[in-house]
């Protein structure tokens, strides 16, 4: 079965570098050992197993593989792949797909043969980049924001804030709109869809007045879109009145909304900002306007990283800063709390939700679908890892839709939000979970007893060898202990107690 933990945990892998051309494939003779540990980094580890060899070449082998690395003898690359064979594989329960038919969605109509688009930004931002994306696999690309207005972009313009194994937790920008004139992007999008017809080419456009949305539009389906997404959500123009400052004003939102569907024919999105307090009122205002469909979230307003020397934010541009969009796999929680309103939203149903906030893996898409989204958009992982991540994002997504025996993508749309609720009144509140410790995994260092002290309830004490145990009358039920264990030693047991009623 599929796991929503994963069995090989990333943090196992953290010295790889996820390289180019890597040297571990140069040195094998039989695997192509950077794929299966790429599909292990981005949850995708049972295709990885199930593709592996009925006999496994790494029992015998030297491990050249690891001499090779970049980082000699800090990737176990053996051992890994070795658990592929013996922990991952035994759980494999169903095939991989033959096919990828099981992928194909619609946006407002326009087919995709699979729900994974480029989003906005400099990921689509020229015809040979797109068309790079196209061969990979990506269904179609929402080409960077079109405009009528000169361009100039600051440098440096990006900035993140990055976890232990240097990967970026959160990412900001202070980018702003294509600096491509509009008749260069129309050229664009010509090209594209004589070369790749198949592939979706949603058009990003944003005016500073009425016309301008209107005659935009009209450009983008003159030449080769297959639909338009209103930009009302960068927060870093430098020009007041337009992008966010748009998306937090219903009444713009509905009056341009309305200007770009008199001027073309293909569907219309409109695309939300995140630094508002809801996002209902403004997605109403789209749909009165003419909007066929949603698409959330941009980046979030943010600030990153003030030198400690010379007390400005990163990034620096010339000794001054400015508030810049966040994104990255940190926004996720906040973008699927929007699109669960959106999804749960009675005025939209029906119409076209396109998720993105923290997209890196198949299962991250999985969640933007299971609250609404029948299309999903990826930037921040792309600019890290590559147009390379769609082969995981395709297979893990087809796997799992195989496994719960779906035809069809739009059978798990939406099937999140009935149990989810904006209130927290609806929850349980008289019984208690209790832990459970794994004595096998356990290392023995103490720090679920540290957390449940300093940060619980003082239930975890340690036995005479430094295992946790816990005392049931002071627990709970919070887990904290199950999100601090480093080894994924501790795990929700059956044991469910009644609270008193006077607890």
């Amino acid at each position: 079965m599929i796991h929503s933990q994963p069995l090989i945990p990333r943090a196992d892998m953290i010295r790889c570098a996820l390289c180019a051309d890597a040297r571990c494939d140069q040195a094998c003779g039989s695997l192509r050992p950077s794929e299966l540990l790429r599909s292990i980094w981005f949850q995708n580890e049972q295709k990885a197993a199930l593709r592996l060899p009925e006999n496994n070449p790494c029992l015998t082998c030297r491990a050249r593989c690891e001499e090779a690395c970049v980082r000699p003898g800090e990737v176990p690359v053996r051992e890994l792949i070795n658990r592929l064979y013996y922990q991952v594989r035994p759980e494999c329960e169903t095939a991989l797909p033959e096919d990828e038919s099981r992928l194909r969605s619609s946006l407002c109509g326009v087919p995709l043969e699979n729900p994974f688009l480029l989003s906005s930004s400099v990921v689509a931002s020229t015809y040979d980049m797109c068309a790079r994306a196209f061969e990979a696999g990506w269904a179609g690309a929402c080409f960077k924001t079109v405009c009528m207005m000169d361009i100039h972009e600051a440098s440096p313009r990006f900035s993140a804030v990055k976890g232990a194994d240097g990967s970026l937790i959160g990412f900001k920008n202070i980018e702003q709109l294509s600096d491509h004139s509009v008749k260069e992007n129309m050229e664009i999008f010509r090209r594209l869809k004589a070369r790749y017809p198949e592939k979706v080419i949603l058009a990003s456009i944003m005016g500073r007045n009425d016309a301008e949305w209107g005659e935009l539009a009209r450009l983008c389906e003159e030449n080769g879109a297959d639909a338009v997404e209103l930009n009302f959500s960068c927060p870093n123009m430098a020009e007041g009145g337009m992008g966010a400052d748009i998306g937090q004003v219903p009444e713009l939102v509905e009056r341009f909304t309305a200007a770009a569907r008199d001027g073309c024919h293909i569907p219309v999105l409109a695309k939300l900002t995140p630094n508002v307090m809801e996002m209902s009122s403004a997605a109403e205002a789209a749909i009165r306007g003419g909007a066929d469909g949603i698409a959330a979230i941009n980046t979030i307003r943010s600030i990153v990283g003030i030198d400690p020397h010379t007390y400005v934010s990163a990034p620096a541009v010339r000794g001054a800063s400015a508030v810049g969009g966040y994104s990255g796999n940190a926004v996720k929680p906040i973008a699927l709390r929007f699109m669960a309103e959106l999804g749960q939203n009675a005025s939209l149903k029906g119409r076209h939700l396109s998720g993105m906030g923290g997209i890196e893996t198949w299962l991250d898409a999985l969640e933007f679908i299971l609250l609404g989204a029948g299309s999903v958009q990826v930037t921040t992982a792309v600019m890290q890892y590559g147009y390379r991540i769609i082969e995981d994002l395709k297979d893990g997504l087809n796997l799992y839709l195989a496994e719960k025996g779906c035809d069809r993508l739009e059978e798990m749309i939406g099937l999140g939000l009935d149990s989810l609720s904006f209130s927290t009144d609806v929850l349980q509140r008289d019984t208690v979970l209790f832990p459970r410790f794994i004595p096998e995994r356990c290392i023995g260092c103490g720090r679920c007893r540290i957390s449940c002290m300093d940060g619980g309830h003082q239930a975890i004490r340690a036995d005479e060898n430094g295992r946790p145990v816990l005392d049931g009358k002071k627990c709970v039920g919070c887990h904290l202990c199950i999100l601090i264990c480093p080894q994924r030693a501790i795990q929700p047991s059956n044991r469910r107690i009644r609270r008193a009623a006077n607890a």
